[in-house]
């Protein structure tokens, strides 16, 4: 019987920083080495960190990438008989997003990506030449195939070249960048791929926050009929080892006509077999299974005590909670701060905030502050304690009402004959954002934003105020989602840690007397489907209407959705659950004439509302 053991290792590497990504991997080398693993598979670009944008402008980051995978080359002779599959940069003419595969102290070949994404979040086509090879690595006896990421994704590309031509096990390697909903779609992709094949699948996936990015790890090993084998953890570091049975890969093919049928165009010398260890250097475990020789001093137990471990997948609201923990932590550790600071309204988005940024980074290193003004209810302040005493965070107060004094009588002669509104309003937030500011400039905190999409999308934010700071963390999270995943996290813990007042009271911004969110906007029932619709499914103006959406609500929405695009250019960073963020995904032009809505070819065009009420 031949089988291979394969570990997938789904490591948190860090742009740039590749003596740390170096030491990363080679942990987890010795992990897998002692587990008795044959092939150890790490993520895409896990020695540069992904995506390493401009670095790969650098000729010095180049270079020194190289020289990283020298040393990891050199220490692999440490493991005799286990072969590794890593991400790095390669340079020939031009330079290449490339997976090494590395045997007992050489080079054994490498494999160019082939399919460059150039949508979305990617801008691969910006930085690298596309791969035209598609190599097959004998290991063991076993044939392999190795590509990357975006590689398996076409149902005729790279992949299916290498199943034809004799590859019994595809390595996929990934830097998958995560959203709400996607590794459902992504695992039926996978199945589908391992079972047209006929080989089993073995994908993994980078983990850990990158600026605006999440990457979800959930590696996975689909055997040849499609069926889930292994399934490693959610937004977590996490080692995924199986014994993959090739046996079984060679009798499914018995059984499949199609490969007899099947003429694939492909020519000789694109899919060049290249000898890693060949068949005679084997060794069987204790159960008769044909393994990869190694000397007899560094044989571990070869059997593994369960079958391989296969986690269960998260619900909606379980995955897109750890994914923003992880984006948090991740964001304010790599960019070298300890503690973050957040202003706490006594509003639901201040406090979702709160808790996400206990829950990553400890309440000792979390600070909440309250900046009081004359128009802050009483509740709100006693909402906000209430929520800072559950946690256990350190709370100050510090009232801004004698600033706003301040800020108004220094104002008075310039803002004479006109009538108090919004400037004046603003002026509060804008004080708050100062504060926050100066904290962060005394004691080195990272100044957490409270706000959610759906204010970004319509400009209901103060620039300046309310969007100060380092690191937007609902930035793309929905408000109706934001109850949704305080109530979640409610109910993880007896009696919740979210004061109930808070999920209940009506959304204000209380920067005038008795102000509610819905002043300005639709209730947010209604405008969170409406934004759904045009912002992310670029909806037109008939197709809503079609949707039932009402036609001056509707004109209201994208007149202030297509103003604001200043203030979200303006915006901190903030991490990405959706198909379309605002900044990466989604990226309009400031200065635009176009409007549409109504179309002016789709009958009498009524003039545009003027978007009032958006805070500035």
């Amino acid at each position: 019987m031949r089988h291979l053991r394969i570990a997938l290792a789904q490591i948190n590497s860090v742009v740039g920083d590749l003596e740390g990504n170096l030491r990363r991997i080679l942990e987890q080398m010795a992990q897998a080495a002692g587990a008795g693993a044959d092939l150890i598979c790490f993520p895409e670009l896990a020695l540069t960190g992904y995506p390493p944008e401009d670095l790969l402008l650098k000729p010095g980051f180049v270079a020194d990438n190289l020289r990283a995978l020298d040393e990891l080359v050199h220490c692999s002779a440490e493991y005799p008989g286990v072969t590794i599959v890593v991400g790095f940069v390669d340079r020939q003419v031009d330079i290449y997003n490339a997976a090494a595969v590395i045997h007992h102290g050489r080079l054994a070949g490498v494999y160019y990506k082939q399919y460059l994404p150039n949508y979305g979040v990617f801008d691969e086509n910006r930085y690298f030449q596309a791969g035209t090879l598609s190599p097959i690595f004998e290991i063991g006896g076993v044939q392999v195939g190795v590509n990357i990421c975006e590689d398996i994704w076409y149902p005729t590309g790279p992949a299916t070249l290498q199943a034809y031509a004799g590859a019994e096990v595809l390595v996929n390697i990934n830097a998958s960048p995560y959203f709400a909903g996607k590794g459902d779609f992504r695992e039926k992709m996978l199945a589908t791929r391992a079972a047209d094949n006929g080989l089993i699948v073995a994908y993994v996936n980078l983990v850990g926050g990158q600026d605006e990015l999440i990457f979800d790890g959930a590696s996975v090993i689909f055997d040849q009929s499609g069926a889930l084998i292994a399934r490693g953890k959610h937004c977590a570091e996490d080692l995924v080892v199986a014994d993959l049975d090739i046996e079984a890969v060679f009798r499914t093919r018995l059984h499949d006509p199609r490969r007899r049928q099947e003429r694939l165009a492909f020519t000789d010398g694109q899919t060049p077999h290249i000898l890693v260890t060949d068949a005679a250097n084997t060794r069987p475990d204790q159960n008769g299974r044909q393994h990869p020789a190694r000397p007899t001093l560094q044989q571990p137990d070869y059997t593994l005590s369960t079958p391989a471990r296969v986690e269960k997948p998260q619900g909606r609201l379980a995955e897109i909670y750890a994914a923003l923990v992880l984006g948090t932590r991740d964001y304010t550790h790599k960019n070298g701060f300890k503690q973050a600071v957040i202003g706490i309204s006594g509003g639901i988005d201040s406090a979702l905030t709160t808790v996400i940024a206990v829950d990553a980074l400890g309440p000792e290193n979390v600070i909440g502050v309250s900046m009081p003004s004359r128009y802050s209810s009483a509740g709100s302040k006693s909402d906000a304690q209430m929520l800072a005493d559950r946690l256990g965070i350190r709370f100050l107060t510090i009232p801004i009402d004698s600033m706003f004094s301040a800020a108004l009588e220094a104002l008075a002669p310039a803002f004479a004959g006109t009538e108090p509104g919004l400037a004046e309003e603003n002026i509060q937030a804008r004080l708050r954002g100062t504060t926050w500011m100066a904290l962060s400039n005394k004691f080195g905190w990272l100044v957490l934003t409270a706000g959610n999409k759906s204010e970004m999308a319509t400009g209901y934010a103060t620039l300046y105020g309310d969007m100060a700071g380092g690191f937007a963390v609902l930035k793309d999270v929905f408000k109706t989602l934001v109850y949704d995943l305080a109530r979640y996290r409610n109910a993880l813990a007896p009696g919740g840690v979210i004061p109930q007042a808070i999920i209940d009271k009506e959304p204000s911004a209380e920067l005038r007397a008795d102000q509610r969110d819905s002043d300005s906007l639709p209730p947010y029932p209604v405008l969170d489907p409406l934004l759904r619709a045009y912002v992310e499914d670029d909806r037109t103006y008939e197709e809503m209407l079609a949707m039932g959406f009402d036609g001056s609500i509707v004109q209201r929405v994208m007149a202030l959705v297509d103003k604001s695009e200043y203030k979200r250019r303006q915006a901190p960073p903030g991490i990405k659950i959706t198909q379309r963020a605002f900044g990466r995904d989604r990226r309009l032009p400031l200065t635009s004439a176009y409007r549409g809505q109504p179309s002016p070819w789709s009958g009498t065009r009524a003039a545009p509302e003027k978007a009032s009420g958006a805070r500035s």
